[in-house]
């Protein structure tokens, strides 16, 4: 750093210390940036590059954003996944000698961002840590901006990643003991920013001393240790950490989420058209996170849902009581962030505003729960604390209407403090005073043009021309300064006023700005109560909205068995909130010890995706507590769900459509239990058809020999249907379709039984691919479907197929100019064709046969 000015040294020692930051470098109205940070941030933002003399030969480069504004423009750099290291001054610059010390206070990441527009209201802000366990990893997560904290031991990298992305973490936080390998593959999977931290806090924090499991501590330890060391303050607002098991809720991994859609499209990224979309119904922020943890982490014991059950079925049977609640709820403001904000320092007076008006409708909340007629209402009511003490204290301190600065004053309220009255009342009536002062000197000197003023270099005098000088007694006055045409003058008395009114205008503010941080202070009391009371508002809020999609959508309560599945006239509750006015097909789907698997055939288009995929989406609002769109509905208790639906590469990952299709089927077939449900659309699609459908029927026979789940198999293989007849726990039922006048007709109905053809040509149709292509396609297929080889185009076509460029299946036209040729080895090839019977084998024996042909003529 030689040669280099002592501030731009001062500069580069602290971002030595945060090297993987942006430096917000504090310097009079600005944070400037300078050397690299510069470069980049001025193309990040679309802000000018400057330049300033930093003491080398060659100039800095250096850009800034105003201090003022600079919130705008640190959460630009959070949202592409930067962090902002905010450097202040940290000494007065009057009594600094030298350069003015500075230091960080704070690095802002993806994962500790606590407020701003970036942050959506109804999802948290999660940040987490991985730390290798003796069998496993240990994860921790943490919401600053809530205070929620949760540790869970999890055994494969995959659960993790699942995990990670079931809480929409936007950090994770790691140390070298997590090698590169496994962080590839975590970024493969997820978008996020990753940070080190290797030292760890050495006191233990009273949140996490109940935590006795080793590895589950030092993964919170590494988290929080991360956290003191980027925010820089006290982290007071920090909730209990929350063990949790994976087993306790049913496993739904990364794959199925996004298949199912359950809080995003596949398509679009976006929330509408996902399952938290139709249910969404709620009024406060609060329950809108709670009710996306509860779509993510559905249950898995009976008597936890059924408690949810019984408040939705109260809900739904006390309907004014529920709307009078729901208009209540629309008062309550973010009681978790509003006690993260306290926490922090960094409340204003309208937050706590937010707070007391908040807390004002908790009593009347707390009445109306009580008034439904229900033993789990009046307990839950009975649980509220309307937390009486914290809202007086807001109550008669604060204004309601205060500014947005705490700078400025007119925050606290009159009565309040005395000291702040005196300094109002002098302030208020000194103007006052002073204007009477003026009349009453008048008056007694009989000089109507006598004033009284104000500077700020004398303070307040009196001010008389010099042609009225005369009328003055003698001795009335004390001069204080001689001008051109008139002398002015003090008395003791306004001397006196004047201090108290020039002191009352300079520390009425100072004064306000105290109180109020003592009254911040005050309010951090109340913090656990305040959270505790958040989250039974929010699961208030939560079973309400239950309750109202229920009523609304025409929902019924499930009941549950050991391993029975009944629903009738099912429906799929996005797509027919989507289709709105249309009709909607109900089906039914009955799965029993003796139809554990059901294999779906049927054109597309038809809706076997919409059917398999209502049959999950049933199932997790049964399991989150919802009632279900059926007419009725039996259910089991799934301990996990598995789909392998849709086609996409990974091209990240270097993986193809099948390779995808694969890596899903096998994390079903090895993780599925006989408690699972597991669904496969299409599988085998991906390969040649042979490949395909050989694969598709192993699969089925492993699931119904090895596994025993139950399981939706959707497939265009209807040579598949044959198993129904070989597998006892397999039944074929198909979506219908009729043929009109040439056309295809989707009826959406399932019924028993296979499908009679694919109507694959009729689909293309509905695209309106060219006629003649339609017609040729037509052509083809019958040929096929009577094992005739197409071994040329019709004569209208320009080019010729080469007949040699594959030998025909089935053999029974195969070249005769070839066999000619054909040496004794081939000759027992063809012939061996030739005797397949290929309509009684399964397609596994074709694939074995031919494999073993192909040998033979190499």
């Amino acid at each position: 750093m030689t040669g280099y000015t002592p501030m731009i040294q001062q500069y580069l020692a602290i971002k030595a210390d945060n090297k993987d930051a942006f430096l917000f470098f504090r310097l009079g109205d600005f944070y400037e940036m300078f050397f690299d940070d510069a470069i980049k941030a001025s193309q990040v933002l679309e802000i000018t590059l400057t330049s300033r003399d930093g003491g080398a030969s060659e100039r800095i480069p250096m850009c800034g954003v105003p201090y003022h504004s600079a919130e705008s423009y640190i959460e630009q750099l959070i949202q592409k996944g930067y962090k902002v290291a905010i450097c202040e001054q940290t000494e007065n610059p009057k009594e600094a000698k030298g350069v003015v010390r500075r230091e960080v206070v704070q690095v802002i990441t993806p994962g500790t961002l606590m407020d701003g527009k970036i942050i959506e209201e109804n999802e948290n802000n999660f940040i987490a840590s991985i730390s290798k366990c003796k069998e496993g990893y240990g994860l921790a997560l943490s919401d600053l901006s809530t205070g929620e904290n949760l540790v869970a031991e999890v055994k494969r990298l995959e659960d993790v990643i699942s995990e990670i992305y079931s809480f929409r973490a936007k950090e994770i936080v790691v140390s070298n003991e997590i090698n590169e390998q496994e962080l590839k593959h975590i970024k493969e999977k997820l978008e996020l920013t990753v940070s080190y931290q290797e030292e760890m806090e050495e006191v233990i924090p009273a949140i996490a001393k109940h935590v006795e499991d080793e590895n589950l501590l030092n993964s919170f330890m590494r988290l929080y240790s991360y956290l003191c060391r980027t925010q820089k303050r006290n982290l007071d607002h920090l909730q209990k950490v929350n063990i949790y098991e994976l087993e306790e809720a049913m496993k739904i991994d990364l794959y199925s989420k996004r298949n199912l859609e359950l809080t995003e499209t596949i398509r679009s990224k976006s929330k509408k058209g996902s399952l938290l979309w139709l249910l969404d119904e709620t009024k406060t922020a609060m329950g809108g996170r709670l009710l996306k943890q509860w779509v993510e982490r559905p249950l898995i014991r009976v008597n936890q849902i059924e408690e949810r059950q019984d408040m939705v079925e109260a809900f739904i049977t006390h309907l004014f009581e529920r709307e009078d609640l729901r208009e209540l709820l629309k008062e309550v403001y973010d009681l978790e962030r509003l006690a993260g904000r306290v926490a922090y320092g960094n409340a204003n007076a309208r937050d706590l505003i937010q707070l007391k008006f908040s807390l004002q409708k908790v009593p009347e909340i707390k009445h109306l729960i009580a008034s439904i007629d229900h033993p789990q209402a009046k307990h839950r009511a009975e649980q509220l604390d309307i937390c009486k003490e914290c809202f007086e204290l807001l109550e008669e301190s604060l204004n309601e209407d205060p500014p947005l600065s705490l700078k400025e004053g007119n925050l606290i309220k009159d009565g309040f403090d005395n000291k702040l009255d005196e300094y109002r009342y002098v302030s208020k009536n000194g103007k006052d005073w002073i204007a009477q002062l003026e009349r009453q000197e008048r008056e007694l000197t009989g000089i109507r043009s006598l004033k009284v003023g104000f500077n700020r270099v004398f303070g307040y005098y009196i001010e008389v021309t010099k042609a009225n000088i005369s009328l003055l007694e003698e001795g009335r006055y004390e001069r204080k300064q001689t001008l051109a045409n008139a002398e002015r003058y003090i008395t003791p008395e306004l001397k006196e006023k004047e201090a108290l009114i020039l002191e009352a205008e300079s520390n009425i503010s100072e004064l306000e700005y105290e109180l109020f941080t003592s009254i911040r202070e005050q309010v951090k009391i109340y913090i656990p109560r305040l959270q505790h009371l958040a989250k039974q508002i929010s699961e208030l809020d939560a079973l309400q909205c239950f309750a109202t999609i229920s009523e609304t959508r025409r929902y019924t309560k499930p009941s549950f068995s050991e391993n029975h599945v009944q629903i009738t006239e099912g429906r799929h509750p996005v797509v027919e909130k989507v289709m709105d006015s249309q009709s909607y097909v109900p089906n039914d789907c009955m799965m029993d010890a003796e139809r554990e698997i059901l294999l779906i055939t049927g054109p597309n288009m038809s809706g076997k995706s919409t059917f398999m995929r209502q049959m999950a989406l049933i199932s997790i609002l049964a399991q989150i507590g919802c009632f279900v769109p059926a007419k009725k509905a039996i259910l089991p208790i799934f301990d996990q769900i598995f789909t392998r639906i849709g086609a996409a590469d990974d091209l990240i990952s270097g993986q193809s459509t099948f390779m995808v299709e694969m890596l899903e089927a096998k994390n079903a077939i090895v993780n599925a239990t006989k408690n699972s449900l597991i669904l496969f659309d299409e599988i085998g699609r991906g390969t040649s058809t042979y490949d395909g459908m050989a694969l598709a029927q192993a699969i089925i026979e492993y699931v119904h020999d090895h596994i025993g789940a139950k399981t939706l198999f959707s497939t265009h293989y209807h040579e598949l249907t044959v198993l129904e007849n070989e597998l006892h726990q397999l039944k074929n039922v198909h979506v219908r379709a009729e043929e009109h006048e040439g056309k295809v007709v989707f009826l959406h109905q399932v019924k028993e039984g296979a499908a009679d053809k694919s109507y694959g040509i009729h689909v293309a149709q509905l695209a309106e691919l060219p006629d003649n292509l339609i017609h040729r396609a037509n052509a083809i297929l019958e040929k096929l479907e009577k094992k005739e080889p197409e071994s040329h185009r019709p004569s209208n076509q320009n080019e010729q197929v080469n007949e040699n460029a594959q030998l025909s299946f089935f053999g029974e036209h195969a070249p005769q100019e070839k066999v000619n040729k054909a040496s004794a080895k081939d000759q027992k090839v063809l012939s061996r064709i030739k005797e397949l019977n290929l309509l009684d084998m399964t397609p596994l024996q074709v694939m074995n046969e031919v494999y073993a042909l192909q040998k033979k003529l190499r």
